[in-house]
């Protein structure tokens, strides 16, 4: 599963970056069996995040796969903090983007934040617990 120089992760990255400038930018999309472009264009988006995720997950851990485990991690201690601050970043952010810019973004952006929120601060949880009061040692 680990390679010498790690995974390709530049081309998942330049796929993902293409696929948000379309869906920013251009906006250029079909109806698809919705009979939505809009929607086209929010699932566009999502396999975007998706494809930068795989990019940063292969970079950062010069591996292939999509769980970052405990045992992966340098300092688990002080990147579990981060991914804690990080994850009330985007908690924060999906409360601003649902309450005070509705009218601004599209009506899902708190929604869609608030899942990423939520998964980061669960993942902080989990390793902040393995390492402290779960832990075997």
């Amino acid at each position: 599963m680990e390679e010498a120089s790690g995974p390709e992760w530049r081309i998942h990255g330049l796929v993902g970056a293409a696929l948000l400038i379309n869906v920013v930018f251009l906006k250029i999309s079909i109806d698809g069996p919705w009979d939505s472009e809009t929607f086209t264009l929010g699932l566009i988006g999502s396999v975007s995040i998706a494809l930068f995720y795989v990019s940063w997950y292969r970079l950062t851990f010069r591996r292939r796969g999509l769980i970052p485990w405990v045992d992966l991690w340098k300092e688990p201690s002080s990147s579990a903090k981060k991914v804690l601050l990080s994850s009330l970043i985007v908690l924060s952010m999906a409360w601003l983007s649902g309450n005070h810019l509705q009218q601004i973004l599209p009506t899902p952006t708190g929604l869609v934040l608030s899942l990423i929120g939520f998964l980061m601060l669960t993942q902080s949880a989990y390793v902040l617990m393995s390492i402290g009061p779960l832990s075997d040692d």
